[in-house]
């Protein structure tokens, strides 16, 4: 079959060749390493598990690198592993070719030593201080002379828009600008790496929103390694160039924010980025790539392509469950007796006008529950019937627990 062919219906003509592309790799970046990590374990005393396990990342010079998770992930133990905040059991940690942990050696540099700018959760912006004093600590403390400490201090706060605040004190700042003033003082240094530690998580939805864009224009602008702390996933998924998911201290998957969410390796990571539906399914064909050309229960005669991550892979005949995301399937009001070839039906027993679309709850016939996005131009009746047409390919395969025998 042709990818062609593929596009414009779902029927299984010659599934055994689902016109799917090999997996995608997301090779790293060809830019300079500015910070490598290599097998890095930390344990705090009193914990009988590792926060971090053998970790192994690089951050490249001019990308925003996230580590995002859940909390007590170890996101933020590895970052703080990073600024010389915290010191590893085992492991190192370069700077380019520089190395500024060691463990075997007895090498961890303090973290003034590291040229690092961190952004922290609190921004701790001293209220007793001005906006420029709170800007030129940094500078005064490795002892800057005064004209250069002026110089730097103006460049900083013209970077991220708050130029002539530098009389102001902390306490009448809003938010956002304690953020940004918090963001002119990590870079006032002009450091090699840049540490954001869930900087936006005390800010309003609106102002989180502005802040990213800000954050990703000043990146471009500046062209420095970011590593950035989160729990967000559209945080992670908007700003970054590549993302390490991690879970227990280990990285589960890391690549661009798309990889992990077109081809997720784990049901951790397809059920932690975005958003899942997991419709039923049996393999007709599969070949030894693991692509999959699968026919959806309650409506035999519509196939989907997708790729197993299962251990193992699927065979012909195995029940799999199919990550589908809301936003691949098309929500069509049943016109006439006689459903179109490709789709399957349902009932919408809800809608939620949410602004931007509509949700509704739909009764999925031989499937259950799920919750379809629809164009709120178009909306579907509460109570009607309805047709799902799923996009034909692209999807993710996973095992099911119920045994194919039972098909």
């Amino acid at each position: 079959m042709t990818g062609d062919a593929t596009s414009k219906r779902c029927s299984p003509i010659d599934p055994a060749g689902a016109p799917l592309a090999p997996a995608r790799t997301d090779d790293a970046s060809q830019a300079k390493i500015a910070v490598r990590i290599e097998g890095l374990w930390k344990t705090y005393p009193g914990n009988s598990s590792p926060s971090i396990k053998d970790l192994s990342l690089n951050v490249y010079d001019g990308e925003i690198m996230t580590l995002l998770g859940p909390s007590g992930c170890g996101k933020t133990t590895t970052l703080r592993l990073v600024a010389g905040l915290e010191i590893p059991d085992a492991g190192n940690i370069y700077f380019g070719d520089r190395p500024v942990v060691m463990t075997s050696q007895r090498l961890a540099l303090a973290p003034n030593k590291r040229n690092v700018g961190m952004v922290f959760q609190s921004y701790a912006i001293w209220p007793h201080m001005t906006v420029a004093e709170n800007v030129a600590f940094p500078l005064k403390a490795r002892k800057f002379p005064r004209k250069e400490i002026k110089d730097r201090v103006g460049r900083a706060l013209d970077l991220v828009g708050m130029g002539g605040f530098e009389d102001r004190h902390g306490p009448l700042l809003s938010g956002g600008q304690q953020q940004r003033v918090a963001f002119a003082r990590a870079l006032v240094t002009e450091p090699r790496v840049l540490l954001l530690d869930e900087p936006f998580s005390n800010l309003d939805a609106k102002l989180r929103e502005q802040m990213r864009l800000q954050v990703k224009l000043l990146q471009k602008r500046l062209n420095i390694a970011m590593l950035f702390v989160t729990h967000d996933q559209i945080e992670a998924l908007s700003l970054s160039n590549r993302v390490a998911l991690m879970n227990f201290g280990v990285v589960q998957q890391q690549g661009s924010p798309r990889l992990l969410y077109e081809e997720p390796v784990n049901e951790f990571v397809r059920d932690f980025v975005g958003r899942t539906l997991l419709f039923k399914g049996k393999v007709l064909t599969s070949n030894p790539s693991g692509q999959l050309a699968i026919a959806l229960e309650g409506a035999p005669d519509c196939v989907v392509f997708g790729r197993t991550y299962s251990p193992g892979g699927n065979k012909s005949g195995d029940l799999v469950y199919i990550g589908v995301r809301p936003e691949d399937v098309e929500i069509l009001p049943a016109l006439g007796s006689s459903m179109p070839s490709g789709m399957i039906g349902g009932t919408a027993e809800a809608a939620l006008f949410i602004g931007e679309r509509i949700e509704y709850q739909v009764e999925v016939d031989g499937q259950g529950v799920v919750v379809i996005y629809g164009e709120r131009h178009h909306p579907v009746d509460e109570g009607s019937k309805v047709w799902l047409k799923l996009r034909a390919d692209g999807h993710s395969a996973w095992a099911s627990d119920l045994s194919h025998k039972d098909a």
